[in-house]
């Protein structure tokens, strides 16, 4: 009686091939905080903060939202 043969496993990584329209909007956190004509001024101020300091709060949020965003799009719906 032969032995069942050992399937072959590979050990190179297995590189993702996620070629999502919905990637693009991660360009938005990155290209919006870099246009001057935000943070030129000092007013309107939020709780005595100026405007750049506000914003840099905001930014952040715009990331977050934005990366999950594109997260939920782009996800398989069979994992777990």
């Amino acid at each position: 009686m032969a032995a069942p043969e050992p399937e072959a496993t590979t050990t190179a990584p297995v590189r993702a091939k996620d070629h999502s329209p919905w990637n693009w909007l991660l360009f938005i956190p990155i290209v919006v905080p870099l246009i001057p004509v935000f943070f030129n001024g000092d007013s309107p101020r939020i709780f005595g903060f100026p405007r750049y300091y506000w914003l840099q709060l905001t930014w952040i949020l715009l990331g977050v939202s934005t990366t999950t965003l594109v997260y939920q799009l782009t996800k398989k719906r069979g994992e777990r």
